[in-house]
């Protein structure tokens, strides 16, 4: 088996899917499909049990996947060694993210790769996701972490990184505070306050009211979720945020309610289609398959 094929692997055990892991590594599912076997004929057994609709790890697939993501990370450690040594290669990534960092780490990627990397520089510039796809699209960024709430555009290859979801902040004086589970169509005639018009969360929360079957009332918007949260403290109405995102933004006198069914986002590493990557960009792409979170 080859160090291609183990990460192939653990795309694969990730996304549970053939079609969308083999969008995901710009192979064809038929290439796919031929690697994993390739894997479980040199393991002498099925790694997967396998539906029409999806597949899942099997005991041995969940064996098999803690040395996988061990080798992917040791082969980034090689490679970031070598680099480091060898002449002649440089250059720059430019990376983008969404502006909440710290709750998922980004930060932490991007300070590793800087620290481990000597001879390759971070561009780095921090918007919303509707913006970086913008700048993905114009060849602004090799890279952005974008929030999303599905994968319904096949625009980009993503990468799975972190997933949130929406919460209410409630005031404690709320008649709301008591739960611990509201659905959102439990806001209908509440005063909301969210992020800015032109950011993905507003689009998000508007939609999911609507799709509830409202119209929102929304009393204020801004690009601070701390703002926000301050005059949800001062009873001025009810925040509607990403539960990580915000947790270390609470303060006295708020209450978080989870919301049924949960509305998830996920945080993915996206980056254009069909463009040849530098040996940077590649080598900050297996950063950030094999980080931890």
């Amino acid at each position: 088996m080859t160090i291609d094929y183990i990460r192939e692997f653990v795309v694969l055990a990730e996304i549970e899917n053939f079609m969308e892991a083999a969008d995901r590594l710009s192979i064809s599912q038929s290439s796919l499909t031929r690697h994993i076997k390739s894997i479980e004929n040199d393991l002498g057994t099925q790694l997967f049990d396998r539906t029409t609709r999806k597949v899942t790890l099997n005991h041995f697939g969940r064996l098999f996947l803690r040395y996988a993501k061990e080798i992917s990370r040791i082969h980034y450690e090689c490679e970031t060694a070598f680099y480091n040594e060898l002449q002649g290669v440089h250059g720059n990534v430019r990376v983008g993210s969404i502006p909440i960092m710290i709750p998922y780490k980004i930060t932490n990627v991007l300070a590793r790769f800087q620290r481990e990397n000597a001879a390759f520089f971070l561009d780095v510039v921090e918007a919303d996701s509707l913006e970086l796809i913008k700048m993905l699209r114009s060849g602004q960024c090799d890279f952005a972490f974008i929030r999303q709430s599905d994968d319904s555009d096949n625009e980009f290859n993503k990468l799975p990184y972190a997933s949130d979801t929406l919460v209410a902040l409630v005031p404690e004086s709320h008649f709301l505070a008591k739960k611990e589970v509201i659905q959102i169509s439990q806001l209908n005639h509440e005063s909301l306050l969210l992020l800015a018009k032109d950011t993905f969360m507003y689009s998000l929360c508007v939609g999911e009211c609507r799709k509830a079957g409202f119209e929102p009332h929304v009393t204020f918007s801004g690009h601070r979720a701390d703002n926000i949260l301050d005059l949800v403290s001062e009873g001025m109405g009810i925040a509607l945020l990403m539960k990580k995102a915000s947790s270390s933004l609470i303060k006295p006198g708020i209450a978080v309610i989870n919301i049924e069914p949960p509305i998830r986002s996920v945080i993915s590493l996206a980056y254009p289609k069909h463009v040849t990557m530098s040996e940077p960009a590649k080598h900050f792409l297996n950063l950030v398959k094999t980080f931890e979170i």
